[in-house]
């Protein structure tokens, strides 16, 4: 997306071009959180992508000063870094995520087994987990 406004970036009309396919894209994001498709959290990086997006597209001389700044000489290559910092940040975000969803559901799993080995010893009148029936299975289909 950010590459294709270093690449046709030259042409007033292709311009456009890129600011209206970002402004769809960003459109998409705000559609896909209405229809609770997609959570704020996930978004935040997806808009701010789009934004960056239409602020070069819309200012060339902000892209030729930050191009200058990091000491890059070819304007599409810092095209290229800006691009490869939101897909960084986008693989840190998902990163954590899934972090977090592998503590809770390790934490779940505990608490299913503790309330299976609970369930067990309240059927079978106290007895020791040793001689306890096997765990629940689901029931049998009858079909």
């Amino acid at each position: 997306m950010i590459l294709l406004a270093a690449k046709y970036a030259n042409s007033t009309e292709q311009r456009f071009e890129i600011i209206a396919v970002s402004v769809v894209i960003c459109l998409v994001i705000f559609e896909l959180i209405r229809r609770r498709r997609l959570m704020e959290r996930y978004a935040i990086l997806w808009l701010l992508a789009g934004v960056t997006v239409v602020v070069l597209s819309v200012g060339q001389s902000l892209l030729v000063k930050l191009t200058h700044a990091a000491g890059i000489s070819y304007a599409p290559s810092a095209v290229f870094a800006i691009a490869f910092l939101f897909v960084l940040a986008m693989l840190v975000q998902f990163s954590m995520t899934i972090s977090r969803l592998s503590d809770q559901n390790t934490a779940l799993a505990q608490r299913v087994a503790l309330l299976q080995e609970r369930l067990d010893s309240d059927r079978d009148g106290g007895r020791s987990p040793s001689s306890a029936a096997p765990p629940l299975a689901p029931p049998a289909d009858r079909g």
